[in-house]
């Protein structure tokens, strides 16, 4: 593996997320320096255009990735950025230091205009602390959000009506740990209840599910094992499969791969079937789509992929310095 290309994101401070659309022709990317950066992937035509303005500020140089817009109004570091599904629009969602989550939507030109503008539809004050995720739904569960926060509580937001984004309200509310929830990732499976993993700097992550018939949300399982605060965490796409696999990572220097299963009575039981270990504390893991590989990332400046063997062990395929 090796990196394809490289663009300055014209941040003034440190980026914390970088974010594909569901095409994987646009990106969000968020910073310290309080500000959201949209940017889409050109073509010949945006060549053309930019040859003789080869200076022009949030264009590449190679004409691959351009600045469409720059989102202003949080008053702290942004932390995440998410895409909502195309089904419901060009939709962002980002959260951040100032206790807010903000909601962005792109808005067509009128008279058949092909340009376009971003603009905020709502700020979401819930949080008595730092806001540090906020994820999607997966489409089948409808328009909604989940975010977690420094004060230890995941809410679910919930679009009133997805043709006005201006009103959103909290579908739920769960305290995930006493302090410092740090991570989720919701069960993207269409036929499971909805289930969501949530990390924490304690260490330990756990598997929370809707309960039919409490009409609330209860731990299903605990993930213990790391012996640092788990950053990440990453449910995998679930193709076929019998169980469910979940990554988390952790400043202890190790990325486990969890297999998740059901058991008797409605239950679940969940062990670790491979520990991952790093030169340096990992801060982000990701699957791909069929879940075969799992991305990671951390302080030491590689991005390293990890895939199960035919012996059913998990190796290291390649890695890719970033700087």
């Amino acid at each position: 593996m090796k990196v394809t290309r490289r663009f300055s994101g014209h941040h003034e401070d440190f980026v914390h997320d970088v974010a594909y659309d569901y095409y994987g022709k646009r990106l969000a990317t968020c910073s310290s320096d309080h500000k959201i950066k949209v940017w889409r992937q050109s073509n010949a035509d945006d060549k053309k255009k930019s040859s003789g303005n080869s200076n022009k500020k949030g264009a590449d140089d190679d004409g691959n990735w351009v600045c469409q817009a720059e989102l202003e109004g949080h008053s702290g570091p942004v932390w995440k950025v998410a895409w909502a599904h195309p089904e419901f629009g060009q939709v962002i969602a980002s959260c951040s230091y100032d206790r807010s989550v903000r909601i962005w939507e792109e808005q067509m030109g009128g008279g058949g205009s092909a340009t376009s503008r971003w603009q905020l539809a709502a700020t979401l004050v819930d949080s008595r602390e730092s806001v540090i995720d906020v994820k999607f739904a997966p489409r089948h569960l409808g328009l909604k959000f989940a975010t977690c926060s420094v004060d230890g509580f995941v809410r679910i937001y919930e679009a009133g009506d997805i043709m006005n984004l201006t009103h959103w309200q909290i579908q739920d509310e769960f305290e995930a740990e006493k302090r410092d929830v740090t991570s989720l990732s919701w069960n993207p499976s269409l036929f499971d209840t909805p289930q969501m993993v949530v990390g924490s700097s304690s260490g330990n992550a756990r598997v929370f599910g809707f309960h039919e018939k409490l009409k609330r949300w209860t731990v299903i399982v605990e993930l213990t094992g790391h012996k640092g605060a788990v950053n990440d965490v990453a449910w995998a796409p679930n193709l076929g499969r019998s169980f469910h696999l979940i990554a988390t990572a952790s400043s202890d220097r190790n990325v486990k791969v969890w297999r998740l299963a059901k058991s008797a009575a409605d239950g679940y039981s969940a062990e670790c079937v491979a520990t991952l270990t790093q030169e340096a504390e990992i801060w982000r893991c990701e699957w791909n789509a069929t879940a075969t590989v799992l991305a990671t990332s951390g302080d030491d400046g590689m991005i390293r992929t990890w895939a199960c063997n035919f012996r059913g062990e998990w190796e290291c395929t390649s890695a890719v310095a970033c700087e």
